[in-house]
């Protein structure tokens, strides 16, 4: 590396400790780097128009936190064992992805570290970890599970309980289950893309049901299973994505009647659930025997840790799911499952929930106050929101502006099982990006909104 330098204009502590700290920051920025060789100390204090001995006692300091080491003969190195524990996280300043609906990523330091923590415990269990384990996840993994669904207010035995590589492996074994080509699904009329993929790729037909304040409408329901006797009801009941419904409990009470009424299974994606402070009870709460439960990590955790619980109806249900998802899958990755049971334990999964919900509180805000006059869905417990387009806007012309100035977002297309789609686009507001970012862009966004297309497009 060409020779270090630091910077110590504006730190008011003595110079020596200044010294010892810009070595520490400099590490954590990633300036330097472990068996950095360091200038020799004469070297640096003439460089600094410094005493010798003012950067000899820096070194000191910073040999005394070990930071650095001397080796004889050969100078001074900053030390083999230092490592960056969170290197800064690098956006490209023109994009801005607000499509991806992943959670805001933490920033406080003793958070990180605990994360941190948790993945250098389960290192020193590495080999272990790399061995095939038996499929559903192992007992200490299963209690794991069941601390965690017990925070929705679930309290599953053990045999109904299933960790899996993610939800989508789960929706692709319960759909194959309860579902054959041409079979009728029933969901909300605009609903999570991945479960449209899902029936799509089996020749399911996936028929949307219309949806008010409370969530699908009890009698559209009713009639629809007279009417189509539909295999299944797929829900994203909580903080639906994209538009941010969450079905009510008196409404999920009145779904769970007619599911009893005319036995038809509700396939529960719950990855939302433990966001809002007060979510109504999960069906699975309120209808274990007819209800798959699918809890993901992904998104109140971090979309990287692909695990998801799954609790099924019951035993002759576990079986068949078991087999199924055994031939696909083989099992969940023991190292992300470990780093989950570990988090949970630990409680860095429950700092790391409250975490997202202070900061998408924070997001929500500030769309709240730039998107004023528009019209939109939003909750502040999540981290997307749904945004209906004013005339002459089309959702097809919004989201192509939007990405030709470098804003990512995703049109009602993608989400709308029945009818036309609307004229609305969903935004996320998590992810890498920070307010700033977001903030920049929203207001760009509300920019555009109140210009016509033919003028927005003169932005470019």
């Amino acid at each position: 590396m060409a020779e270090w330098l630091p910077e110590l204009s504006r730190r008011g502590t003595p110079r020596y400790l200044a010294i010892a700290d810009a070595i520490a920051s400099d590490i954590e920025a990633g300036r330097l780097s472990a068996a950095d060789r360091l200038p020799p100390q004469r070297t640096l204090a003439t460089a600094l128009g410094m005493d010798f001995t003012t950067v000899a006692r820096g070194y000191v300091e910073a040999k005394r936190r070990g930071l650095i080491e001397s080796r004889v003969g050969q100078g001074t190195f900053v030390s083999k064992a230092i490592r960056r524990r969170h290197p800064p996280m690098i956006v490209h300043p023109e994009i801005v992805d607000l499509s991806m609906n992943l959670p805001p990523e933490p920033d406080d330091p003793a958070l990180l570290d605990r994360m941190q923590d948790g993945w250098d415990a389960i290192g020193r269990d590495l080999l272990r970890l790399m061995r095939y384990q038996g499929f559903g996840g192992v007992s200490a993994d299963k209690e794991a599970a069941s601390a965690w669904l017990s925070r929705r207010g679930l309290v599953p035995r053990q045999d109904r309980v299933f960790i899996v590589p993610g939800a989508h492996p789960a929706l692709l074994g319960i759909f194959g289950l309860l579902a054959r080509p041409g079979d009728v699904v029933l969901s909300e009329n605009i609903t999570y893309p991945g479960a449209r993929s899902i029936a799509a790729q089996f020749g399911l037909s996936l028929v949307g049901l219309p949806m008010d304040d409370q969530g699908i409408d009890a009698g559209a329901f009713a009639d629809a299973c007279k009417r189509l006797s539909p295999k299944a009801l797929y829900l994203n009941p909580t903080l639906l994505n994209p538009t941010t419904h969450t079905i009510s409990e008196p409404r999920r009470l009145e779904l769970t009647e007619i599911a009893r009424r005319f036995g038809v299974p509700i396939v529960e994606d719950d990855p939302y659930g433990l966001l809002p402070a007060d979510a109504p009870p999960p069906f699975a709460a309120l209808a274990p025997e007819l209800t798959w439960h699918i809890a993901g990590l992904a998104k109140c955790l971090g979309a990287g840790l692909r695990v998801a619980y799954v609790v099924v109806p019951d035993n002759r249900s576990g079986w068949t799911f078991a087999a199924s998802l055994r031939a696909a899958t083989v099992m969940a990755s023991p190292v992300t499952v470990a780093l989950a049971t570990r988090w949970i334990d630990d409680g860095t999964a429950d700092a790391l929930v409250a975490a997202v919900r202070r900061e998408s509180a924070e997001r929500q805000a500030i769309a709240r106050s730039l998107l004023r006059g528009q019209t939109f869905r939003s909750d502040p417990a999540g981290f997307h929101l749904w945004l209906s387009l004013p005339e002459p806007w089309t959702r097809s012309a919004f989201a192509g502006q939007m990405r030709r100035t470098g804003i990512g977002i995703v049109a009602s297309d993608a989400f709308t099982s029945g009818d036309s789609p609307p004229e609305a686009v969903r935004v996320c507001l998590g992810g890498p990006a920070g307010r700033t970012q977001i903030r920049e862009a929203l207001e760009f966004m509300a920019h555009t909104l109140a210009e016509t297309p033919p003028a927005a497009s003169s932005f470019l």
